[in-house]
């Protein structure tokens, strides 16, 4: 699929490597060189993907990430020179959907732009199918206070809405669609990427932090998206003890 997207990257060699061959996979492509240029130019026109080098002059990358999120869910994956496990915690935990650290292999990122898009995809679709026909009212999930709307992209916690990534919203819905129900993170992974190599474990543990800070009243004793301990992650209607529960 071809899509419109927007680097920034303040490399300039870095930046015309990732513009060539995103052009060479008929992208259409749009370079900026600091945050302030980045911010401007998403605004200005929205693009399908964001490719968002963190280290950049004016405002840098997680700051960029920190604004968009709050006012879209537009795709974001990550650049850094950064390795640690606390920065692609803290990368996701503002709201990208994907981290990539430097130096990394072209092939490798067109990959993973591919796989990102696609999953986009994916999501908006049926909001523009159910806009195009007259149909029955959209399926809603409900557990507990917890309420989703799929074709909506919609999350709401109490009757009060929740902002939730790409990422956290299809995690939210995929354990919504069966409560209760057990899925270990292997599985979530093969649910929500297929079978993605570039896509961790630890980015559902990422996702579950994330999605505790915005459901659960404490999230050190989540009451909804609770912990299967050794299997994986379950939701819940929260009406039980409060405490993660532990495998027999």
């Amino acid at each position: 699929m071809c899509a419109y997207v927007v680097v920034a990257e303040d490399d300039r060699k870095q930046a015309e490597l990732v513009r060539r061959y995103l052009e060479h996979e008929g992208h259409r492509v749009t370079v900026v060189h600091d945050g302030r240029s980045a911010l401007e130019s998403v605004r200005r026109q929205p693009p399908d993907l964001l490719v968002l080098d963190v280290m950049m002059p004016r405002v840098d990358g997680l700051d960029v990430c920190r604004v968009l999120r709050a006012e879209s869910a537009l795709p974001v994956l990550m650049l850094t020179a950064r390795s640690t496990e606390d920065d692609l915690l803290l990368g996701l935990d503002l709201g990208a959907d994907d981290y990539m650290t430097k130096p990394f292999s072209p092939r490798e990122l067109m990959a993973r732009i591919r796989a990102l898009l696609r999953r986009h995809a994916a999501t908006t679709a049926p909001t523009a199918a159910t806009a195009a026909t007259a149909t029955p009212p959209e399926p809603v999930l409900t557990v507990g206070p917890l309420t989703i709307a799929p074709a909506r992209h919609e999350v709401s916690m109490h009757g009060r809405p929740v902002d939730c990534t790409p990422g956290e919203f299809r995690l939210l819905e995929m354990l919504a669609a069966s409560p209760g129900h057990v899925f270990t993170r292997p599985r979530i992974l093969e649910r929500l990427h297929g079978f993605d190599r570039y896509v961790t474990a630890r980015t559902v543990d990422a996702h579950v932090m994330n999605l505790r800070r915005k459901l659960e009243d404490d999230p050190r004793r989540a009451r909804f998206l609770v912990t299967v301990y050794g299997v994986g992650y379950k939701l819940v209607d929260g009406a039980g003890d409060g405490e993660s529960h532990r495998a027999p």
